[in-house]
């Protein structure tokens, strides 16, 4: 029987310095840090986390620009609004959320935002910081899933883990974070032949494939600390990439959907902003 890693208790401790610094500032007649925030168009999941970042954000004191445009928008408008950002001294965060619709060139797009601001690590520089070991803010979604491994205080250095997805934004640096702790990683993805049998033999499991309920006991090793990175809208309701109440059975510890990798990454993402600036 499986034990819930509560995103949102590990969460509250960052909260609590993210609203000390604030207060710190503002007694001093200081300004509080700022994000902005696009969403282009109406994907599900893309919305749900805008609009969680905006509740965290105003109930921390940041001032939170929540910007919405057309799916149907042009590169030109969207790179002159951030460049716009870019120059603005009360936006210290610039976060764009992905995917953008297919018209647009999402490379180029994120390539427009300063490095300074860039609190989600999505620029070619940053990246290039961020693989090399370099100073660079830790993509927040993926230093959510290291975060909330860590908060278990186990042993990570030489354990087996399986990554499934390899998308930029999660699957890639979560697998090169995990490197880092001294694990042996493994990335399954659309074409890998026979996923179960990885799977089965991974001690820790962090799935990003954005597939409700792909993940089920049959692809998990008993005893395994499932990351569900998972966030798909299913009946109404943001459900995950693993089968959770079928998982929960096997697995030693698991995050939930809602309230788990999600309930930290958007603290973190503040977090950076705050030590922009710093």
């Amino acid at each position: 029987m499986g034990q819930i890693i509560d995103g949102k208790k590990i969460a509250q401790s960052i909260k609590n310095e993210i609203m000390e610094f604030v207060s710190e500032r503002k007694s001093k007649g200081l300004i509080a840090p700022g994000i902005a925030s696009i969403l282009v168009g109406n994907d599900g999941g893309s919305i749900y986390y805008q609009n969680a970042q905006e509740k965290v954000a105003n109930s921390l004191g940041i001032n939170f620009n929540k910007i919405l445009l057309e799916e149907n928008i042009t590169e030109e408008e969207i790179v002159n609004m951030i460049n716009k950002l870019n120059t603005d001294e009360n936006i210290q965060g610039i976060i764009i959320q992905l995917p953008l619709p297919k018209h647009l060139n999402e490379k180029y797009i994120t390539s427009c935002i300063s490095v300074d601001k860039d609190v989600d690590c999505l620029t070619d520089e940053s990246m290039g910081r961020f693989y090399k070991g370099e100073k660079s803010f830790i993509p927040c979604t993926p230093n959510s899933v290291i975060t909330l491994l860590k908060s278990l205080d186990i042993e990570l250095s030489g354990k087996k883990a399986v990554v499934i997805g390899r998308s930029n934004i999660v699957g890639k640096p979560a697998f090169q974070l995990l490197i880092n702790e001294n694990m042996t990683v493994t990335m399954c993805h659309s074409k890998t032949m026979d996923i179960k049998s990885i799977t089965k033999e991974a001690d820790i499991l962090v799935v990003a494939i954005g597939k409700p309920k792909f993940i089920n006991k049959e692809y998990v090793k008993k005893g395994a600390i499932i990351i569900d990175v998972g966030t798909s809208s299913l009946n109404g309701k943001i459900t995950g990439d693993v089968d959770f109440e079928d998982v929960f059975e096997v697995c030693d510890y698991i995050t939930p959907v809602p309230g788990g990798v999600g309930a930290l990454t958007t603290t973190l993402l503040i977090k950076n902003a705050c030590e922009a600036l710093k």
